[in-house]
């Protein structure tokens, strides 16, 4: 989803925190990347996990957005206030809402970007890691005849284990979150970032995407009688807008998916009580985010199965297939080609 290609790592700092500030290590020593070598492993250990995520967050609390700490410490990063001392701070919040007993200690990493690209504009960026595991790697050495090794354990293959990305977007800022064990502990998510989903270009992909995929598997085969290649040329045709059009728009969407004036009419009500249920905002326009219409369409299948015999991959013309029944009530479809490989 993001861009890390012309991203240039500024400060770092680390620091390892523990189940208080008592058995923690709140660090001074701030470094910098010293070539291209170091900037390219740290884009990526730092980035790259973050090139395929297709969800956005911002920061949120039920107060007000001023309570939320992160945010207000991020700010302070974003307005150029000594970076060593808001490190700090933020590892202290982290240690503060750090009270489960599952939570690990780990070495948590803050580091300063430029030119991080998303969309098609490039932000400063500041992101935080917390590494709880590390990997065993061999370091090996030679002088003379001899040669050595040495068992070490270090994080340079590793994913983060929980991270956060910010974006220094308009207010309240573009959020990108890992957390590889929300379900044992919430305080990443919920105590330490504060976030919500994003009204973005793309969450509004996925969102859009969704609900036609929903409308077209569930509520199409209630009022209208139509067949699963019917069902799957509404599919086929609802991904193909998004593969082939840089913004959406809403009217247009509708006309060439739909066509009809009455489904199309079916298909507002439907989307109306879908995000009225569901508490989302969608606009009428906006960028289509290529990399979440990758990863949705994976889940609009086009496999016609039939019984145990067939499976037919319909990703074309629908009217080069017939549906018809035989004198001896037996189903079939008939299908119309040129050229076989």
């Amino acid at each position: 989803m993001i861009q890390s290609e012309l991203a240039i790592i500024g400060d770092i700092i680390l620091h390892r925190v523990g189940e208080d500030e008592s058995h923690s290590t709140i660090s001074n020593e701030l470094t910098q990347v010293a070539d291209d070598d170091e900037n390219m492993l740290f884009r990526r250990i730092f980035l790259k996990p973050f090139s395929t995520h297709t969800s956005t967050f911002e920061f949120a609390h039920p107060v007000g957005l001023e309570h939320n700490v992160l945010f207000s410490l991020a700010r302070k990063i974003f307005d150029e206030e000594d970076f060593t001392e808001q490190s700090k701070a933020i590892a202290r919040h982290l240690i503060s809402v750090s009270k489960h007993p599952n939570i690990k200690e780990g070495d948590l990493f803050m580091a300063r970007f430029d030119d991080v690209g998303f969309g098609n504009r490039h932000y400063r960026a500041l992101g935080i890691y917390k590494f709880e595991d590390k990997d065993s790697y061999l370091d090996t050495s030679s002088s003379g005849r001899t040669t050595r090794y040495t068992l070490k354990k270090g994080i340079g293959g590793r994913k983060p284990d929980k991270a956060v990305l910010i974006l220094f977007t308009d207010e309240p800022y573009t959020l990108f979150v890992i957390d590889n064990s929300p379900n044992e502990t919430e305080y990443w998510q919920n105590e330490f970032i504060k976030h919500k989903p994003k009204n973005d270009f793309v969450n509004n992909t996925n969102d859009v995407m969704g609900i036609a995929k929903n409308f077209i598997t569930e509520e199409i085969p209630q009022i209208y009688q139509v067949t699963k290649a019917d069902q799957i040329d509404f599919l086929n045709r609802s991904v193909e807008y998004f593969k082939t059009h840089e913004k959406y728009d809403r009217k247009e969407f509708e006309d060439e998916v739909f066509h009809h004036d009455e489904m199309i009419q079916s298909f507002r009500r439907f989307d109306k009580s879908f995000r009225e249920e569901n508490s989302i905002e969608v606009a009428d326009t906006f960028e289509i985010s290529q990399q979440s219409v990758k990863k949705q369409a994976r889940v609009f299948k086009s496999v016609l199965k039939l019984d145990k015999n067939f499976h037919i991959y319909i990703h074309g013309n629908r009217e080069l297939i017939e549906q018809g029944v035989d004198n001896e009530g037996r189903k079939y479809y008939k299908i119309y080609y040129e050229e076989e490989s």
